[in-house]
Order: C-alpha cells, then sequence, then structure tokens
C-alpha cells in the first residue's frame, strides 16, 4: 500500500461488516489510525482485531448524541486529532409508502439521516482544530432516483444528500478545510443486503425491474472511493454526490 492516509485519524461507523468493514481495512491498510463503531460489538471487535493495531472498536448507538459526544471526546483525548469521518452505519426495511408502518419510518430516518446529523455536529469542531479533514457519508442510488419498496431508506438517503451539501457550503463560509461528500453506491452486495433478500418473497430481487446483475458492486471497490474522498487527492471535491452505480441512475427503464 501506497499510505495514501498516512498519520490521519478515521471515524468509520457501522464498521463490524459490509461497506464500513471495508472502509475500516482499506484505510487502515494505507496509513490510517481507524475508530471503528457499531452496535455490535463483538463483530466489531473481532473486525478490529483481524486488522490489527491501526484499529480500535468503540461501541456506539449513531442515534445517540450523548454516545457520539463521548466517541469524539475520546477520539481527542487518545489520539490528538480527527482527519476523516465516514459516516456509514445504516439499516434497511422494506415498505412501500402504504406499506411501510411510521415506526420503521421514524427507525429508519434515526439510523440512517439523523445519525449522520449528529455525526457531523459532533465532529466538526474537531476536524477543523485538527487542521481540516473529510466528512464522507453513505448515502445510496435511491437518493437519486424513485424506489417505491423503500420508501423510508430512499427519502432518508436523500436526506443525508442535501444535508452533506448544506454541510459543504457551511464549511467553505466557516470550516476552512473541512470538506464534506456524499457516496452514492447502488447494488452492493452486503449482509445487509443478502438478508433482504432472504426476507424478499419467493426470493425475490432486491433490484427494481430493469436493473440487472452488472449494476452489482462489492463492499472493497465502494471502500475505494471513500479511501479516494479521505486522502488529500480530492482535497479540492467538496459538496459532491459520488455515484458508484455502473451509470443505474442516469439510465431509463427501456434502454
Amino acid at each position: 500500500m501506497s499510505g495514501r492516509v498516512a498519520g490521519k485519524v478515521a471515524i468509520v461507523t457501522g464498521a463490524s461488516r459490509g461497506v464500513g468493514k471495508a472502509d475500516a481495512e482499506l484505510l487502515a491498510a494505507e496509513g490510517a489510525r481507524v475508530i471503528m463503531t457499531d452496535v455490535n460489538e463483538e463483530a466489531g471487535r473481532a473486525v478490529a482485531a483481524q486488522i490489527g493495531d491501526a484499529a480500535t472498536f468503540i461501541k456506539q448507538d449513531v442515534s445517540s448524541e450523548s454516545d457520539w459526544q463521548s466517541l469524539v471526546g475520546t477520539v481527542e483525548k487518545d489520539f490528538g486529532q480527527l482527519d476523516i469521518l465516514v459516516n456509514n452505519a445504516a439499516i434497511l426495511e422494506f415498505g412501500d409508502v402504504i406499506s411501510a408502518s411510521y415506526e420503521s419510518w421514524q427507525r429508519i430516518f434515526r439510523i440512517n439521516a439523523d445519525s449522520v446529523f449528529l455525526g457531523i455536529k459532533s465532529a466538526l469542531p474537531l476536524l477543523e482544530k485538527s487542521g481540516g479533514g473529510s466528512i464522507i457519508n453513505m448515502s445510496s442510488s435511491s437518493a437519486l432516483m424513485g424506489m417505491p419498496a423503500f420508501a423510508a431508506y430512499g427519502s432518508a438517503k436523500a436526506a443525508v444528500r442535501g444535508l452533506t451539501q448544506s454541510v459543504a457550503v457551511y464549511c467553505n463560509k466557516a470550516a476552512k478545510g473541512v470538506r464534506c461528500n456524499s457516496v452514492h453506491p447502488d447494488g452492493i452486495i452486503t449482509p445487509m443486503t443478502v438478508e433482504m433478500a432472504e426476507k424478499a418473497a419467493g426470493g425475490a430481487q432486491l433490484s427494481e425491474p430493469g436493473r440487472s446483475a452488472p449494476f452489482v458492486c462489492k463492499p472493497e471497490e465502494v471502500a475505494k472511493l471513500v479511501l479516494f474522498l479521505a486522502s488529500d487527492d480530492s482535497r479540492h471535491i467538496n459538496g459532491a454526490a459520488m455515484t458508484i452505480d455502473n451509470g443505474s441512475t442516469i439510465t431509463p427503464p427501456y434502454v
């Protein structure tokens, strides 16, 4: 590895599996000290142990403001800086606008959108104090196109996109050196998406009609984009919606 984030300190949420795990592994391999968080303590500690000394696991409920404040305080005390924040933690549930319960809607927004607000609000002062840094918000292709089977999920991910733009402009004016971008994958094969596929009646696919196997990507491929945004190579990129979807969000269903 070339050490593209050598000397940097990163927080990655939802890091016990899937894209978060791949992010943590690659950032650590490229020289960062990675603080991994998740509600699944056993799995998170196992991944941190696998990565080695470059990784530290801290159990965290990303929907808790006090957990965020405690996490950032610990990072400042133990590492003295924060350079990278990857807001990755998310949940996925089926439900169109009629079938989805309000409880499901609220739960998805707490984990997928509110957590991003809390993370940025808590971490931004330390990022600025550390001389600048990169905020990477994991959104989704569902934020950029209608996916009726995932009404709450797509809406929450669209909220993440809107917040990303607001934070990017704020940082230009008030938090020099900090930038904020969102990542919009499509069709990633992760434990979360596999679990949803298994729940689908009759083995139905997660994808919408007209979207096929070539759109599927691996967590490790998404992690490479996250690494780019975390590194100084992307220092002039701020407020972008970075799609990694093989063109699915711009392809009409009849093409």
